[in-house]
């Protein structure tokens, strides 16, 4: 598997890794500058040369993975027989620079409804590194014409056309992905949330609407749902920035962006597998 494949299958599991690359090389080495290396929890994926070099990055980037907020960081390694690595002498005669990069895992969003505040979200959060769920019963909302407008998306994009029971992609989504709640039909609204609540391992909820639908929400959740309060106040209605007040499908959609970005950089860090 190509270094390139492998970052791909990392992003896909939603694992975290690092990618480790040679920066720089003075005199011999087992490998030029630009050689790559992929580092999973337990598995690698091509070489920087192998030996006390590769096995040394190994080490180092499975600490990353470990640790909370790791940062790029360079490693040196001088190759003669007068350095003891860790893991043995290697004497080539050079000298290399190592970068290791942490590959995170980005944050998930789950947009259920893509009418026309939806779809201006969508376009707005597609330009960030995130994977970004397109969850609607209407096909005429997911066709290719209309989601055009995402061709060039950072985001990972993925469509979910769900005819029945949109709620039953909850249990699809992965631990940690922030759930916004803006379909066309309250009832199927209300159906979400309660779903949301039960189910484990989701990040924020959140629900547009009014205070008066919330309010109807709120009681049908606590007595037909069987929730507390406690429950029930996971979910944020209305979304977005309070001091943003327009009304336009566009400005809604940047203020929901704005408050969802503020969440990423100041909540927990993604569920993951490690």
């Amino acid at each position: 598997m190509t270094w390139v494949a492998a970052v791909a299958r990392l992003r896909a599991r939603r694992e975290t890794g690092v990618l480790v690359t040679v920066a720089t090389v003075r005199g011999h080495a087992p490998r030029k500058a630009g050689a790559k290396l992929v580092v999973g929890q337990t598995g690698t994926w091509g070489s920087i040369g192998g030996g006390n070099i590769e096995a040394v990055a190994i080490d180092r980037a499975r600490e990353l993975i470990g640790s909370a907020d790791p940062e790029p960081e360079l490693m040196d390694f001088a190759l003669n027989d007068k350095v003891t690595g860790r893991h043995g002498v290697q004497c080539c005669g050079g000298a290399v620079s190592v970068l290791l990069e942490p590959l995170p895992v980005v944050p998930a969003v789950a947009i259920f409804g893509v009418g026309h505040v939806g779809h201006e979200l969508a376009r707005i959060l597609a330009r960030h590194d995130l994977d970004l769920h397109l969850i609607d019963t209407r096909p005429d909302m997911l066709t290719d014409e209309r989601l055009d407008v995402l061709a060039d998306a950072v985001a990972q994009v993925h469509v979910h056309h769900t005819p029945l029971l949109p709620e039953e992609v909850l249990e699809e989504l992965a631990p940690g992905t922030h759930v916004l709640i803006m379909t066309h039909d309250h009832a199927e609204d209300a159906a979400l949330c309660d779903a949301a609540l039960r189910t484990t391992g989701l990040g924020s909820i959140g629900l547009i609407g009014s205070a008066a639908k919330w309010a109807r929400f709120r009681k049908r959740l606590a007595t037909e749902g069987g929730h507390d309060d406690a429950t029930i106040d996971r979910i944020k209605t209305p979304i977005g920035l309070a001091d943003i007040t327009g009304k336009e499908p566009a400005t809604i959609a940047v203020s929901v962006a704005a408050d969802l970005l503020r969440t990423f950089e100041s909540g927990e860090p993604p569920l993951v597998r490690r």
